[in-house]
């Protein structure tokens, strides 16, 4: 480290809510200069405080550090003259640490206080919004300049013309700006991957995301074939007093799907997506169908669809799916929820016997157990199998303590679906019964995630105001909306519709919006560091170049 390493501003602000097209968003990122000597505290700077404590700020993020240097950068790279401290958004600014240089784990003294690197600054669209460039957030990764955060290991009082003080060297010496490119940039070094994950400097969440990396052997293969292709109906089972299968097939064996994914059909003129229920290694394909109110899909393949008529159906899609490994598994339901760990439970019977399983599900009454004889059948032949049924009909439900009354394995994996109160009244059931490994699938509109954004609309998607698009036409699936296109990325087109949208960068870094593409093309702009994968597309720089069809 150098010499001259030097605190040259202590910057702080507390939240504020910031008009930003047309929402209001709720932020800490304006940051200003204070004089004198400034307490550091676990948790922040007096005075200061972030606005969205899911992306900044708490023990590990108490700090955030920006350098001088890096502030060159940008003035020659942009052109700007008008570039103060607090710009970025961090508490610290200072001359020298660069990012290239400074390693996670690396402790400094600055005035009375100790800090320990702990992640480099995630990509969030506010620091953007502060900047008044809506690209910065990718920038400051595709140049190596994101800036880091700092734990605080003694609290104490620092100011402006501290001098900077290395007193511990991090494990690996990872440095910061190969730590951020080991996450958001393609051509991961495995080995640098397996070194982060071995610094206990390295904040969770971080050390998470690189776990799930190495978990993930190989990039997707993609959706099986593009599109929408024909399958002939084969057979249709009733299942229960409002269930049926319609299974299908081709001339040849169908591709294996994941245990867990689904069916998007189109049908009556319509889209509908539809779990797999059926074992994955089968050839054909089963979809099983709650006849719902009104439902035109669904009505219409409980009554018009028969043997023998052709449906278009998309490759199997879904991350939703059963994962590789030895311990125990928890496969939770209700009602129609059922059919992908149906699939699942099939999986586990044919090639992972030996793993223990829990069989959860509830239904209204025995006329609605859809699949009680084909479930109880597969479980009868797993020598670890556990299988409970809890009848809503009688007020048998599955509670918290019904949950800790069975003695599930702390250590297990659940898999969870059906109605959202149900998913996340179990889901955090189980975290209190220490299963905190618990996977969910919904279908319908997912939850957004919008952050810092406040007021969030209720209003249901709807066409766009204004003129109508002259683009290609983009199908929402999970909303039932189709509009045209315009001169507006993807993500802005869905917000205009009122459709929930999930995103975090705005500028193809984080991958938090990426969506699945049933059908048609797209094109990005700006081009994404890391390109989305087969079949898929990152909405936020997103554009149709053919008519599309979004699982969105």
């Amino acid at each position: 480290m150098p010499s001259a390493a030097r605190l040259l501003s202590v910057n702080v602000g507390m939240p504020k809510d910031v008009a930003w097209q047309g929402r209001t968003v709720h932020t800490g990122v304006w940051k200003y200069p204070v004089g004198g000597p400034r307490m550091v505290r676990t948790l922040n700077v007096d005075g200061d405080g972030q606005g969205d404590l899911g992306g900044h700020g708490g023990e590990m993020r108490a700090v955030l550090v920006y350098q001088v240097q890096s502030y060159e950068h940008w003035r020659r790279h942009f052109g700007r003259d008008d570039l103060d401290h607090g710009q970025f958004g961090e508490n610290f600014t200072v001359d020298g640490l660069p990012d290239d240089e400074v390693c996670i784990g690396d402790r400094y003294r600055i005035g009375e206080a100790e800090f320990e690197v702990s992640q480099p600054r995630v990509t969030c669209f506010r620091v953007g919004m502060r900047f008044g460039e809506p690209t910065l957030p990718a920038l400051l990764v595709a140049h190596h300049r994101p800036g880091f955060y700092l734990r605080v290991i003694r609290e104490g009082h620092v100011q402006a013309g501290d001098e900077i003080v290395r007193t511990r060297t991090g494990r690996h010496a990872l440095t910061v700006a190969d730590t951020d490119a080991l996450l958001y940039l393609p051509g991961r070094d495995m080995d640098k991957l397996r070194a982060a994950i071995d610094i206990p400097a390295l904040s969770p969440g971080w050390q998470q995301s690189f776990r799930e990396l190495l978990d993930t052997p190989a990039p997707p293969a993609g959706p099986a074939w593009e599109g929408f292709r024909r399958l002939r109906v084969t057979d249709i089972v009733a299942e229960s007093a409002s269930v049926a299968s319609v299974h299908l097939a081709a001339d040849e064996p169908l591709p294996p799907p994941g245990a867990g994914q689904y069916l998007t059909v189109r049908a009556a003129g319509a889209l509908r997506s539809y779990s797999l229920s059926s074992d994955p290694a089968a050839g054909t394909y089963r979809i099983s169908v709650k006849r719902e109110p009104d439902g035109l899909v669904s009505g219409y393949l409980h009554t018009k669809v028969r043997p023998g008529v052709d449906l278009d159906v998309a490759a199997p899609r879904g991350e939703f799916v059963l994962a590789a490994g030895t311990n125990p598994v928890l496969l939770v339901s209700a009602g129609i929820g059922v059919t992908p760990v149906l699939a699942m439970l099939h999986e586990l019977a044919a090639r992972h016997p030996d793993r223990e399983v829990w069989w959860l599900h509830t239904a209204r009454d025995a006329e609605h157990h859809a699949f009680a004889a084909e479930a109880h059948e597969l479980l009868a032949g797993l020598p670890a199998s556990h299988e409970h049924t809890f009848y809503t009909a009688t007020g048998d439900r599955l509670t918290r303590d019904a949950l800790a009354g069975l003695g599930l394995p702390a250590g297990a994996t659940a898999y969870i679906c059906g109605p959202a109160g149900f998913m996340d009244a179990v889901g955090a059931a189980l975290a209190t019964l220490g299963v905190t490994d618990v996977h969910t699938e919904m279908f319908g509109s997912r939850s957004a995630i919008n952050p810092g954004v406040v007021g969030a609309r209720t209003t249901p998607p709807h066409q766009p105001a204004g003129p109508p698009g002259t683009g290609p036409s983009v199908t929402f699936v999970r909303s039932e909306l189709t509009v045209r296109a315009d001169e507006r990325s993807l993500l802005e087109l869905a917000e205009a519709c009122d459709v929930p949208t999930r995103w975090s960068c705005r500028t193809g870094v984080c991958h938090t919006c990426v969506t699945p593409v049933l059908s048609g093309t797209v094109v990005h702009d700006p081009v994404p560091l890391e390109p989305p994968g087969p079949g898929e597309a990152l909405i936020c720089s997103a554009r149709p170049t053919a008519d599309l069809i979004l699982d969105l």
